[in-house]
This record gives structure tokens, C-alpha cells and sequence, in this order.
């Protein structure tokens, strides 16, 4: 951490300013939306404490569902200019290596005062988003507001349960209508990844790799193989930047994106494509060499599930 530049330890400052807080922020009378009463519902590793979403949908009358993104709201108990203000904006990310984790956030809160934890009442930032049923975008908004998590999920047992493999997780029957919710939320996210190829989105899957430890000691390195939960959350999250990135420039506001260039080695490309006996367009098509990886993932799967695109 030291030697690549970045903060491995909080400062004493930090630590103080965690020890002052006193517990959860609470909304001022008329600054938030109160949407507790939502059936607000986390899907994650099975593991994790430090809980930064929440997803839920609302039904529509005609086109399409109204689907509500929720994002912890830290801003609610970090201070511009603080100690933890400064370490979080000289880190900017929390670092997961496979001996420990450097959080951004002291854990305090990171995995309490600020994660959406199950039962816990939190402040969020939310973007609501229409989700047509072709998988466009209808109308979006951005607001602060009250939730609470009704169910802690994992993606494992969800992902199992969508592909028909494992009846619904405890978690699941246990609250009324949560079954039916994350059906239509699944029906959203298939809709939003099937208009994505169109926007030029490119699918080049990767197999990465998880930590098992006994007590304090490595055990094991698992693959962390994708599922259909891990997918929606995804696509819900990808909208919900692109909304909040509109939103932004609609305000006139500065933001951080990252860009992905236009291939230097463009001719290369189609002249592999043409060896598969593909065509593709002589000037740099997103969209186009979308729909042809596509094609090739369909053809050798397992050859792109293990990162050996033979192309």
C-alpha cells in the first residue's frame, strides 16, 4: 500500500472524529423522502457488512417498472474537509487484497453507521429510473431519502433460486411480496442488459478470484463465478451511473468519468475477425464489435469463460 502511494492506516485525527460520532444520521424535518415502508432489499456476498445498496421496484400503470436505487449516503456523517474527508479523497477506493482489507471509511462506518444493513434505517441517495420493457430509459430523478433493508441477500442463494435450482432463500419467504419484487427487478435487469449490446457495451468476461481463510490463515482460492443476481445488480447499477452522469451534466456540474478509447490496433481486430470469417466495419464500431464478441461467446463459451478468447 505504502510503496503504490496510498494511506495504509487512518491518522490519529481520523480515528478521533470516528469516536466522536454518535451514531446513525437522522433526516431533518422535510429534507428527505421517507421510503421505509419499501420492501428495500440487499443482495451481496454472503459475507459482507459494509452494505452500499439497496434495490426495489414499483409497479406501473402501461410501460415498463419504476426501479429505485438506493446508495449510502456517507456524506451524511463525513464532513467536507475532515480527517476522514481527506484520507477517503487521498485513497478514493477501499483496496481488498488477500491479506486484509483497507477500507476508505473507518468500519464503524463503513459496515455500521452508514451500511445498509438488514433492519437498520439509514439515509441514502436514490435514483428512481423507468425501466420501458424494451430496455430503454424513461424518467429519472435523484433525491435523498429515509429506507430500510427488509432483507439481508446473497447473490449464491438468489442466483440459485432465479435459475430454478434451490427454493427461495429464508430471507426471502420470510418477508410478504419480496419473491414477487425481485421477479420484476430481474425482468428489468434482463431488459436493461439486452438494450446494452445497442449502445455499444462490450462483454469480455474475466474469472477473478476469492480469498477462503481459516481464522487468520489463507486456506483456499476460489473462483468468483458470475450468476444472474451478481448481473442484476450490475445492470442496475450501470443505469444508475448513467442516470446520475445525465443528471450531473444536466446541472452543470463537474464529475470524474472513465473513458474507453478507441482502439489503437482497430485493423488488427478486423483482420482476426476476418480470419473467423467475420466482417467487421473498417472504422471503430462499439456496437459492432459488441454484437461480434457476443457472437463468438455464443459459439466457444468455454473458451471465454476462461479468459482464452481464441481470436
Amino acid at each position: 500500500m505504502v510503496e503504490r502511494g496510498f494511506l495504509a492506516a487512518f491518522s490519529e485525527a481520523a480515528r478521533a472524529e470516528v469516536e466522536r460520532v454518535p451514531g446513525a444520521a437522522r433526516p431533518g424535518p422535510g429534507q428527505t423522502h421517507d421510503l421505509r415502508s419499501l420492501l428495500w432489499a440487499s443482495i451481496d456476498n454472503d459475507d459482507s457488512r459494509d452494505l452500499d445498496q439497496l434495490s426495489v421496484s414499483e409497479p406501473l400503470n402501461g410501460d415498463g417498472m419504476k426501479i429505485l436505487v438506493a446508495v449510502a449516503d456517507v456524506d451524511a456523517l463525513v464532513a467536507e474537509g475532515s480527517a476522514i474527508d481527506e484520507h477517503a479523497r487521498h485513497n478514493t477506493t477501499s483496496v481488498y487484497t488477500a491479506g486484509g482489507i483497507f477500507p476508505m471509511l473507518p468500519e464503524r462506518l463503513s459496515t455500521d453507521l452508514t451500511s445498509l444493513g438488514e433492519n437498520d434505517e439509514r439515509l441514502a441517495v436514490v435514483v428512481e429510473m423507468v425501466v420501458q420493457d424494451d430496455g430503454a430509459l424513461g424518467a429519472s430523478a435523484i433525491y435523498r431519502a429515509l429506507v430500510r433493508n427488509h432483507a439481508k441477500l446473497a447473490y449464491n442463494t438468489v442466483a440459485a433460486w432465479l435459475d430454478g435450482r434451490a427454493p427461495a432463500p429464508a430471507a426471502v419467504t420470510a418477508v410478504r411480496g419480496l419473491d414477487e419484487q425481485l421477479r420484476v427487478q430481474e425482468r428489468a435487469a434482463q431488459a436493461l442488459r439486452r438494450r446494452r449490446p445497442e449502445r455499444g457495451a462490450l462483454e469480455l468476461q474475466t474469472i477473478q478470484a476469492r480469498a477462503v481463510f481459516d481464522g487468520d490463515v489463507l486456506a483456499d482460492l476460489r473462483p468468483d463465478e458470475p450468476n444472474r443476481a451478481k448481473a442484476l445488480i450490475e445492470d442496475f447499477m450501470i443505469a444508475a451511473n448513467g442516470v446520475t452522469a445525465r443528471y450531473l451534466e444536466a446541472q452543470r456540474l463537474p464529475s470524474l468519468r472513465r473513458v474507453l478509447r478507441t482502439p489503437k490496433r482497430w485493423d488488427r481486430i478486423v483482420e482476426l475477425a476476418a480470419g473467423l470469417g467475420e466482417r467487421l466495419p473498417d472504422a471503430p464500431d462499439a456496437a459492432a464489435l459488441g454484437t461480434f464478441l457476443a457472437r463468438r461467446t455464443r459459439l466457444i463459451p468455454s473458451a471465454f469463460r476462461t479468459s482464452r478468447c481464441p481470436w
